[in-house]
C-alpha cells in the first residue's frame, strides 16, 4: 500500500467536463460536508452534516442529518438525530426528527435516525436534474431511516438497525413508509438462505437498504408499463437485490436478483454484491431511463455454504467495484466502468473498489461523476472511459502522520447558479506528470 500520495484535484481537463461545483460529505471529525471547485479549493464546509448524503439545494440550501442532540458524534448504529434543512446562512428551514424513539439516560428522544439517502419532492433524485429542480418548502422528503427491534419470521437475531423508507410531509407527518423485515417474503429468497439468514443476519444483510429514491418522469412508463410509475420508489440493498416498490400497494414490482444463475439475461449482468445509489437516470440527462448503480462488491448475501462462506452467510464474494448501467427491460449492460474499462489488466480488477458506500450521478454532458468512498477518491469519466476530473479527499481520517485514509461518502456536481453566495473560481487544467516520472524533491 502506498504511503505517500497526492490530495485535491489531481486531473482535470475543463472542455471535456461538465463545470461546477461539487459537494460531499467527509467523515472527518469537524470537517463534515464540503463544497469545492473544479481545482479542488474548498469553499466551505458544514461540520454538522457528517452524517451520510447531504444534498445541496437551489440557492446554496442543504439538506442532511445532523447528530449531537441525543448522540455526541455520530454512530453508524444510531443514524442522525434530525434530518435539517438549512440556507446558506445556516438558518433552519425545515427539520424533522419524529421517525423513531431513543432511550438514553432514562429518557425517550424522538429521533429521525436518518442514514444514506435522502431526497426532496421536485427531483427524482439527489442530484442535479435540468428542469427538475428539488423543492426548497412545501415539499415531501423521501429517505432512509433506522429501526430497532425484533422480527422472529425473518431471524433470531436482534436487530439494532434494521431500514425503513420514510416519507415525511413538510409539517412532519410521515405519510408514507415501506421496510424490508416487514415484506420479507417478497424477496424470494430459498429455502438455504432463509436457514442461513435465521441463524444469522450478519450485517442485516437481508434487511438493510443502502438507497432510496424516486422512479421519476420515464419513458418506460410513457409507453404503458405501470411499474415504472414516477412516484414508485427504487431501492437497494446490503446483499444482492436492486428493486422497485408500486407506492401504492407496497408490492415489489421489478427486481434483479437474489439470484443470477435462473436467468440468461441476469447472467450476463453477473451479481450485483452490496450495491449503492441504484436509481433511474433521469429524464433530461443521457441514457434517461436506464438504472445507474454503483456495485460495491465485497461479501453479501446468503444461500448454501461455500468455500468462502461455510455457514452460508455473506455467499457472493467479488473482490472489486463495478458502475453499471443497465437497460431495465432488456436487462442488457448498455454502459459499465471497471478496472478493466479504465486500462488495468486482468487479476487487477480490485484497482478499483469501494467495499461500502460510494455512488454514480450522470451529468449533463454525458459524463458520470463516480465515488470510490473508500479512497476519498471522486472522478469525472467520459462515456469513453477516459478520466477527465479526478479529486482525492485530503482530510485524513487517522491519527498517524505517516498513514493516510480519507473518506467521500458520495459527490454530487451542481452548476454554478445554484450557490449565487460563491463567485465562480477560475479553471484551471491539472495534467499530472507521467507516474514513471513522479518524483519527490529531497529536502536539503
Amino acid at each position: 500500500m502506498q504511503t505517500v500520495f497526492p490530495t485535491g484535484t489531481t486531473i482535470y481537463q475543463p472542455d471535456k467536463c461538465f463545470n461546477g461545483l461539487t459537494i460531499y460529505p467527509s467523515a472527518k471529525k469537524d470537517v463534515g460536508a464540503v463544497l469545492i471547485d473544479m481545482n479542488g479549493n474548498e469553499l466551505r464546509n458544514w461540520p454538522q452534516f457528517n452524517n451520510y448524503m447531504v444534498n445541496l439545494l437551489p440557492n446554496g440550501s442543504v439538506l442532511g442529518g445532523q447528530t449531537g442532540r441525543v448522540n455526541e458524534k455520530y454512530d453508524h448504529m444510531l443514524g442522525a438525530d434530525d434530518l435539517i434543512q438549512e440556507n446558506w446562512d445556516g438558518e433552519k428551514e425545515w427539520r424533522f426528527f419524529k421517525a423513531d424513539q431513543m432511550l438514553k439516560n432514562n429518557q425517550k428522544y424522538w429521533v429521525a435516525r436518518q442514514n444514506h439517502d435522502v431526497v426532496r419532492e421536485g427531483c427524482p433524485v439527489g442530484y442535479y436534474v435540468p428542469g427538475q429542480a428539488p423543492k426548497i418548502k412545501n415539499a415531501k422528503t423521501l429517505f432512509l431511516s433506522y429501526r430497532t427491534g425484533e422480527w422472529p419470521e425473518v431471524t433470531r437475531d436482534y436487530l439494532p438497525r434494521a431500514t425503513r423508507m420514510v416519507e415525511v410531509s413538510w409539517d412532519g407527518e410521515i405519510v408514507w413508509e415501506w421496510m424490508p423485515a416487514e415484506n420479507f417474503e417478497q424477496f424470494g429468497w430459498s429455502a438455504e438462505a432463509k436457514n442461513a439468514l435465521m441463524r444469522r443476519c450478519r450485517n442485516q444483510n437481508g434487511v438493510f437498504q443502502n438507497t432510496c429514491s424516486y422512479v421519476g418522469p420515464n419513458k418506460w412508463f410513457d409507453a404503458g408499463d405501470e411499474r415504472f410509475h414516477p412516484e414508485n420508489i427504487i431501492t437497494d440493498d446490503r446483499a444482492t437485490m436492486i428493486y422497485i416498490i408500486e407506492k401504492k400497494t407496497g408490492n415489489i414490482v421489478w427486481k434483479i436478483g437474489p439470484y443470477y444463475d435462473r436467468d440468461p439475461a441476469l447472467q450476463k449482468i453477473e451479481c450485483v454484491i452490496g450495491p449503492h445509489h441504484a436509481h433511474i437516470i433521469p429524464k433530461g440527462l443521457p441514457g434517461a431511463g436506464n438504472i445507474l448503480v454503483f456495485d460495491n462488491g465485497g461479501a453479501a448475501g446468503y444461500g448454501a455454504p461455500n468455500p468462502g462462506a461455510p455457514d452460508g452467510t455473506w455467499n457472493a464474494l467479488r473482490d472489486h467495484s463495478r458502475v453499471l448501467e443497465i437497460n431495465p427491460i432488456t436487462l442488457q449492460i448498455d454502459w459499465q466502468f471497471t478496472a478493466l474499462d479504465q486500462g488495468f489488466a486482468e487479476g487487477e480488477e480490485s484497482r478499483f473498489y469501494s467495499r461500502y458506500q460510494s455512488g454514480a450521478q450522470r451529468l449533463p454532458n454525458g459524463n458520470t461523476l463516480i465515488t470510490e468512498s473508500r479512497h476519498g477518491r471522486i472522478i469525472e469519466v467520459t462515456p469513453k472511459c477516459e478520466i477527465v476530473w479526478e479529486y482525492v479527499s485530503p482530510h485524513n481520517l487517522l491519527s498517524s502522520k505517516t498513514l493516510f485514509a480519507s473518506n467521500a461518502f458520495r459527490g454530487y456536481r451542481v452548476p454554478y447558479d445554484w450557490v449565487p453566495q460563491v463567485e465562480a473560481s477560475a479553471e484551471r487544467a491539472v495534467i499530472p506528470p507521467p507516474n514513471g516520472q513522479f518524483r519527490i524533491i529531497p529536502m536539503e
